[in-house]
């Protein structure tokens, strides 16, 4: 493991990117203190208070993965951050939110970013991007229902000893996939709305419909209020409502 600290950057990802990923070697985090222009889900912009959050980019060589069993690795990040945040006793349970935010208390506190680059029909290499949300207590007004470590425990955490920690989560599941442990049924035991119904917007139609599971190749499995069965890639489907009081 090594990590490179930078002082300030527009995005991990794309810094990890530009560079010739062949000849990083495996399990390199690239943590910034600063993003300018972080990058979320879906294109939107990841907000992060300079020097109070963890953003960093972790590249992996993970080649013992096919190129069509990706989210593999995105079940493995998302469970590694609900190990982390489950060591600080939150008042709350955390919840993965699909395909891979992760929410505390019906609020989001970390959002994850892979992409992946292929060599035959594996997986060469992996640029993961992580934004946790730590010790900031102030989030602009256009991000929706955000929360962070402080928030919840009412004090500061020093960063860097976090992202050891984290590490040491992330590299434990790592080494579950390269044993090809199934993540699966772990998963879904943490996917917020699962069996609950919820509101989505379905190829431009919003819908009532709950979630039944996912798919090999990480589709979200929904069964509408009308008894359809459907299989939604991430550009297919987004959330548009629902309880998160439950898990509140």
């Amino acid at each position: 493991m090594k990590i490179v600290k930078i002082d300030s950057v527009e995005s991990t990802n794309k810094y990890c990117e530009a560079l010739d990923l062949g000849e990083v070697g495996d399990f390199t985090c690239f943590w910034a203190l600063e993003q300018t222009a972080g990058i979320g889900q879906r294109g939107n912009h990841w907000a992060a208070e300079p020097g109070k959050n963890l953003t960093f980019s972790l590249v992996l060589h993970p080649t013992f993965l096919p190129a069509d069993r990706q989210f593999r690795l995105t079940q493995a990040l998302s469970l590694a951050l609900v190990d982390l945040l489950s060591t600080y006793h939150l008042p709350h349970s955390t919840f993965i939110k699909w395909p891979n935010d992760i929410y505390v208390g019906g609020r989001k506190i970390c959002g994850t970013l892979v992409s992946t680059r292929l060599q035959g029909d594996r997986i060469a290499s992996a640029v993961c991007g992580i934004g946790l949300n730590v010790n900031q207590m102030d989030f602009p007004s256009w991000v929706p229902n955000p929360t962070s470590i402080s928030l919840l425990t009412g004090r500061c955490h020093a960063l860097e000893p976090l992202l050891l920690r984290l590490l040491e989560c992330i590299g434990r599941r790592y080494d579950s996939l390269r044993a090809d442990s199934d993540l699966d049924a772990e998963y879904l035991r943490h996917l917020m709305l699962m069996g609950h119904p919820a509101r989505y917007r379905y190829v431009g139609q919003v819908l009532t419909a709950t979630i039944t599971g996912i798919d090999p190749y990480g589709r979200l499995l929904l069964t509408a209020a009308d008894g359809r069965r459907l299989c939604c890639g991430m550009k297919e489907v987004a959330f548009e409502g629902g309880d998160l009081s439950i898990y509140g």
